[in-house]
């Protein structure tokens, strides 16, 4: 699958998951919401085996590794079937590394130097973070505006909520936006899944009628 593939549906679930026994109802709960995407950071000892659960029990939900940082975190996401990877910055040991299991990754940018970089490397799908804290959507138009003409999209993630998520919708360099707000961690860990699929599916809603707008 490619880059794109993953995008399709303009929202992507961002997760830190404590405890691998939580990763299947969450995935669950989300494809409940009807998203069908979903990445889980490297931020904990759970997360290799997380994907690993969600992939063989969820096979119709796509799973991503976030937050890698090395090349050997991509390897490991990749052994436990990662679909595609995203890492908060630019490295280039993370990007070969990922080129070489063919990994679809989104990078992290935050300036135009940054996403002037990424181009030259030839990756022309961009995570913008951490999105509300450099700036929101307004910093992510004008950034957007010199390099717009290269095909350039961008998934912003950070900070993002049900309140501001519009605002990336409209922006039409915004391939997809990533947030955790549908699956916060207070509610993973109260197991409270319906409530989570209720959130998705009001974000999916917004989603349908920025695409109408």
């Amino acid at each position: 699958m490619n880059s794109e593939s993953f995008l399709q549906q303009r929202l992507m679930c961002i997760t830190t998951i404590d405890r691998a026994d939580d990763a299947v109802p969450l995935a669950k709960a989300l494809r409940a919401g009807g998203l069908n995407v979903m990445e889980i950071t490297f931020r904990t000892a759970a997360a290799a085996e997380s994907i690993r659960r969600v992939r063989q029990e969820v096979p119709q939900m796509a799973i991503g590794a976030g937050t890698l940082l090395t090349a050997d975190q991509v390897q490991q996401a990749a052994a436990a079937g990662a679909q595609f990877g995203v890492s908060p910055g630019l490295n280039e040991a993370v990007l070969t590394a990922a080129g070489r299991v063919q990994m679809p990754f989104f990078p992290g940018i935050m300036t135009p130097t940054e996403v002037d970089h990424a181009l030259n490397l030839g990756c022309k799908y961009l995570k913008f973070f951490p999105a509300e804290s450099a700036g929101g959507a307004a910093m992510l138009k004008a950034l957007a505006g010199p390099f717009a003409h290269t095909g350039v999209k961008f998934l912003p993630t950070g900070g993002i909520n049900a309140a501001t998520l519009a605002n990336y919708l409209a922006l039409p360099q915004v391939a997809a936006v990533g947030g955790s707000w549908m699956a916060e961690k207070k509610l993973v860990v109260a197991k409270a899944w319906g409530k989570i699929t209720a959130i998705t599916v009001e974000a999916l809603k917004m989603v349908a009628q920025s695409q109408k707008a």
